[in-house]
């Protein structure tokens, strides 16, 4: 595996780390493509839950929320590829790449622990923003839906998801002994998220108690904010919460990483 060279004075070759994390994700994305179950769920499962959440969507008394049947399908099928395409099947990438002693060598060679840990990420990362485009465009086809009213809101939430989601699958993963042992442990943090983030059901048909907890969970701010993004419907109030909240678990999520990330396997 070799990343970009450039000739320094002396006319010794030195790799750059843009280019040893790009050659890190190519040697990555080959691996993903050997793991068919690993590939598979990040893949498929985020295309088809948005069929399975139609359903749902279609049975809601949606009068007096301000939404409609796209403003719910759309962030919501971000999150189930941020999910599914991202946290999922790094949880299963980085425990996979532990336990082969692939980190462990890593580490001996030129590359930092940050560009281990983005190179390893992101293959899952592009299979999941591709998803992305793929349900908007879909979605403008065939449910009208139109351009965001604040963009700015819906890349301040897809970045800073992008960010969170690989740091705490590497989190997740290292409180695990195996590949089968990461995907049980992605699970708690997945069915949370599904139920309480405001993907299968919006915030704003929750019972008045559950809300305010719900709006702690790592994925809530950037439904809040792709959705409010898209309608223009959020208020500065409720913007500056959602971006303080998606920004705190940023930095736990990292802080995570650096203080409790295992490199070799768990004995």
């Amino acid at each position: 595996m070799s990343g970009t060279a450039v000739t320094t004075g002396a006319g010794t070759p030195r790799t750059t780390a843009a280019g040893r994390t790009r050659a890190l994700a190519r040697a990555e994305l080959t691996l993903l493509g050997r793991t068919k179950a690993t590939l598979a769920a990040a893949v498929f499962v985020p295309l088809v839950m948005p069929f399975m959440l139609r359903s749902t969507v279609d049975t809601m008394d949606l009068k007096g929320t301000g939404l409609t049947v796209g403003a719910i399908l759309l962030p919501s099928s971000i999150g189930f590829s941020l999910l599914f395409a991202v946290y999922g099947s790094l949880v299963s990438v980085y425990a996979a790449r532990r336990e082969e002693l692939v980190l462990k060598r890593l580490r001996t060679g030129e590359l930092r622990d940050v560009e281990i840990l983005a190179g390893a990420a992101l293959p899952s990362v592009a299979i999941g923003l591709a998803q992305c485009l793929i349900l908007t465009v879909a979605y403008r086809v065939t449910l009208g839906v139109g351009s965001p009213k604040e963009p700015q809101l819906v890349l301040l939430g897809l970045l800073l998801a992008l960010i969170t989601w690989p740091a705490l699958a590497a989190v997740t993963a290292s409180f695990s002994k195996s590949v089968e042992g990461a995907q049980v442990a992605a699970t708690p943090l997945t069915l949370v998220s599904l139920v309480g983030s405001g993907t299968f059901i919006p915030l704003e048909m929750l019972p008045d108690g559950m809300a305010p907890f719900c709006e702690l969970l790592p994925l809530t701010p950037v439904i809040t904010l792709i959705r409010g993004g898209w309608t223009g419907h959020l208020s500065a109030h409720d913007t500056a919460g959602a971006l303080f909240t998606a920004v705190a678990w940023t930095v736990i999520a990292v802080f995570a990483v650096r203080r409790w990330f295992r490199w070799e396997p768990r004995r």
